[in-house]
């Protein structure tokens, strides 16, 4: 029954003392409404005759909007006046066109379209999660509704990885072309790659002199190198308990994959194989880097639906599928934070047999609240005791480093906003020094 029905019954009660027999009126009165709602209920569309499908936007970047439209096809001969409530989880940040309560005609043999605008505020997958269809009689005194008929249409928005990060990627590979050769400017190239002979100019590397081909013409040449191409480098993503801490706006794990997404587009420029791991208690995701053109996208598309498990990473799993997997010498950047337990349990034992097949890189962001804690001014009796725990905490977190880079691990510790250009700086210079 709805709510004109309920009007209507109200109405016909405030007549009842001018009947004789107050008491038979108002069964008659209720009699007459419910005899009317059944007839309108009776006279509605049924919803199960209904035909639902969806059509739109598969993928969005995270902070962008997709529309995914909803087609409501009537095959039956009576018009439908029906309220639809299309439902997507709350992440989805769905903004349907029409309001739910809005009564929607369609005419016996057409079909309606409900556009349904999405800003999702989360990266993953986000599902339609049910479509309830209220279907009312003529009169709009009854209405039709069965849980599950029409079924929801199947439908999943992904959304992927932001990559603020991209804004580097121009003066990125700038200083790329500049250490490869490609510009004028280039520079004479460090380097195991043979690139070309030149005369010898004054401060160059007596080492580099060709006597065979100098003694060919009368002037001495030097070789010039640059930098190797097809070299390999392998992101590990540390999908673990650290990575759910939120620096910031999101979780530590999207700030990784922003870096991660940056590192791996300038890396496919200069020519190296890239591949991908991400690792908790378990590998979530698994890139390789055959088909380099297609990375990338492949590459966001790993990503996307990845979630911080509350578990502690296994180490000994990211060295063994590291080892397992690249049998050349590689530079194998892992994102992690430095947490001293973590770390010093479950990084520092394997940490050997990784470092000495391979050139290991451990990139971390700064937590803004322990280091804010760290820095603030004494305000009242609490405060004395954070700042405390904030030292020790930071103490323990410089004796990790200092335990990574005796074993030749590069460790980097910046702001979150810093990570991604730092660490396609350092990728650069070991490129450009020829130490990858």
């Amino acid at each position: 029954m709805t709510w004109r029905a309920g009007l209507l019954l109200a109405a016909g009660a405030a007549t009842l003392p001018a009947w004789p027999a107050p008491f038979l009126g108002v069964a008659v009165l209720t009699a007459a409404v419910l005899l009317l709602v059944a007839l309108d209920r009776a006279l509605a569309v049924a919803p199960h005759a209904l035909v639902v499908s969806r059509a739109g936007d598969r993928t969005v970047r995270l902070g962008g909007t997709a529309t995914v439209t909803l087609h409501l096809a009537n095959p039956t001969d009576r018009t439908l006046r029906a309220q639809v409530r299309d439902a997507w989880v709350p992440s989805a940040g769905a903004r349907p066109d029409r309001p739910a309560h809005e009564v929607l005609t369609v005419s016996p043999g057409d079909t309606a379209t409900l556009p349904v605008h999405l800003t999702p505020t989360r990266r993953g997958d986000r599902p339609a999660v049910a479509l309830t269809v209220r279907s009312l009689g003529p009169m709009r005194l009854g209405f039709r509704q069965r849980a599950g008929r029409p079924a929801t249409p199947a439908w999943t928005l992904r959304v992927l990885p932001r990559f603020d990060s991209r804004r580097h990627l121009p003066e990125k590979l700038a200083r790329l072309r500049v250490i490869d050769g490609v510009q004028v400017t280039r520079g004479r190239g460090h380097g195991t790659e043979f690139d070309t002979l030149r005369e010898y100019a004054v401060g160059d590397d007596v080492r580099s002199i060709d006597w065979r081909a100098s003694a060919r013409r009368a002037d001495v040449l030097v070789r010039t190198w640059r930098p190797e191409r097809d070299r390999r480098l392998v992101c590990v993503l540390d999908t673990g308990r650290t990575s759910a801490v939120r620096l910031g706006d999101e979780p530590r794990l999207d700030t990784a994959i922003d870096a991660a997404l940056l590192l791996t587009a300038l890396a496919v420029r200069a020519g190296d194989r890239v591949d991908l791991l991400a690792v908790d208690t378990a590998v979530r995701a698994r890139v390789t880097g055959s088909g380099r053109p297609a990375l990338l996208p492949r590459l966001v598309e790993a990503v996307a639906p990845l979630q911080p498990a509350l578990a502690e990473t296994d180490f000994e799993l990211i060295a063994a599928e590291v080892l397992r997997r690249e049998r050349r010498r590689s530079l194998v950047v892992l994102f992690t934070a430095l947490d001293p337990g973590a770390l010093r349990d479950g990084l520092l034992p394997v940490l050997p047999r990784l470092a000495g097949r391979h050139r290991v890189m451990v990139a971390a962001t700064h937590d803004p609240v322990l280091t804010g804690l760290a820095t603030a001014t004494p305000a009242g009796p609490d405060d004395p005791y954070a700042a405390a725990s904030a030292w020790r905490a930071l103490g323990e977190r410089d004796r990790v480093r200092a335990a990574l880079s005796r074993h030749g691990v590069t460790v980097l510790d910046v702001p979150a906003d810093r990570l991604a250009p730092t660490v396609a700086d350092i990728y650069l210079r070991l490129k450009s020094a020829g130490q990858l």
